[in-house]
């Protein structure tokens, strides 16, 4: 009795798929996949091939299927296979490997059944690999027309972005730049692929490189920043991270590199640090910066034995004319103040405005009490001037105390306090500069 190949493969699905499951596990995509969904795929294959064994065919259908030429067989089972083997992370290598392990699964248990082949036999083997084929090129042309799309959609997402990405190889070369990064740099895509990201006019940290080749060895991200300066010469501040592309072994093969303007960020950031240490009336140092170099500075007096000295000064009859002409009057005068005391300083050194009428001053590199006494003097001689605020002529004075390291303490705090003290005792009848006890 003769078994037709489509009865044989309804009649043994069950034993086709376990011989198939053996075959198909060594593909490596199916690994992660549910078995269930992969042999309810299966199923469907077999079940649309056996249809098609049924079908009669004309001898000019089977020349042209047997060429690679047939019309699609109306069953939606081979593309919604490559389909959902495209989704589901399958590459077509692993594709059609599924199709071959079907393909072996049926004939070698098929050939156990038969004793004897037959013509009508070989016949059926022959429509049997037409129709696998046909299956396999419904599939593949499925999953190439996925693949397709969703490379046009990448290609959409990436093309619209307003951040600059970009794809370098093994080399740091560009393979991709989007229309962002086009834009940014102002040149064709002709002119920018291929070349070193170095010649790209980027300001890109000195370990750039190192951090790369650190990336491509972990095989994990990397976050930095860098500095591009736009055809107006405005420099700009972009975050950016790297990230890797990596083969079906894990093998790095190139690198993403997708970047973020963050100018406004960084100069909000900056501003915000900025008011964290500085006096918002006068624009000077204020006490937590002053009090941070400070430290600084002893720290490096005690390595390098290099005194220094402080001054801490307070302003005389400064609340008479705050109440007399009112606190805007006050405010101006102060910034007047802060302007003269400036003139007075060096460059290296840090004069601050610790609160309400009271200054400090650091003298860096402070090696004599009269280089220190004399910048005193300086700053009593300027305040001999009266200052001009809102027409009117204003005269106040300063009382100075001063401090030296070594002499008068090691820390922030004990020589800030001693100079405090300093110019208590200037205040009080006193000369209007003391150096501290």
């Amino acid at each position: 009795m003769t078994i037709r190949l489509s009865d044989f493969i309804r009649e043994n699905l069950e034993l086709i798929l376990q011989a198939w499951e053996d075959y198909a596990s060594n593909i490596s995509s199916s690994e992660d996949f549910d078995r269930e969904e992969l042999r309810d795929h299966a199923s469907q294959m077999l079940m649309a091939i056996a249809e098609d064994l049924d079908t009669s065919q004309t001898d000019a259908q089977q020349d042209a299927k047997a060429k690679g030429r047939a019309p699609e067989d109306g069953h939606d089972s081979a593309e919604t296979h490559g389909h959902d083997r495209q989704t589901s992370g399958f590459s077509m290598i692993d594709t059609l490997s599924e199709f071959r392990a079907l393909r072996a699964s049926v004939l070698s248990l098929w050939s156990q059944v038969i004793q004897t082949a037959s013509s009508e036999h070989f016949e059926e083997v022959i429509r049997f690999g037409e129709a696998v084929d046909q299956a396999i090129a419904e599939s593949i042309k499925a999953y190439s027309h996925m693949r397709d799309q969703d490379n046009r959609l990448f290609g959409a997402v990436l093309s619209a972005s307003p951040d600059p990405i970009f794809v370098l190889d093994m080399e740091a070369n560009v393979r991709y730049v989007n229309r962002a990064t086009v834009d940014l740099l102002n040149m064709t895509r002709a002119e920018i692929i291929g070349r070193s990201i170095d010649d790209l006019g980027f300001s890109l940290p000195s370990n750039f490189q190192r951090n790369l080749s650190k990336m491509i060895a972990d095989g994990l991200p990397f976050r930095g920043r860098f500095l591009h300066s736009i055809n107006s010469g405005r420099p700009y501040q972009f975050d950016y991270q790297l990230a890797p592309v990596v083969d079906e072994e894990g093998n790095t093969e190139a690198i993403v590199c997708v970047s973020r303007d963050i100018t406004q960020e960084a100069i909000a950031e900056e501003k915000i640090r900025y008011n964290a240490n500085h006096d918002d009336l006068t624009g000077l140092p204020n006490r937590r910066l002053f009090m941070d170099r400070l430290e600084q500075e002893a720290r490096h007096a005690k390595r390098s034995s290099m005194p220094f000295a402080v001054l801490f000064m307070d302003l005389d009859g400064f609340k008479d004319i705050n109440d007399t002409f009112g606190h805007e009057t006050g405010d101006r005068l102060l910034c007047e103040i802060a302007e003269r005391l400036n003139s007075c300083v060096r460059e290296e050194d840090t004069l601050a405005r610790l609160g309400g009428d009271e200054f400090a001053l650091i003298l860096t590199g402070v090696g004599e009490h009269r280089y220190a006494e004399r910048v005193a003097k300086s700053i009593t001689d300027a305040f001999a001037m009266p200052f001009e605020v809102d027409q009117r002529s204003l005269h106040i004075s300063s009382s100075i105390g001063i401090a030296y390291f070594f002499e008068d303490g090691t820390d922030s705090e004990a020589l800030l306090k001693a100079a405090d003290v300093a110019m208590y005792m200037a205040k009080k009848g006193g000369p209007s500069i003391s150096p501290a006890l």
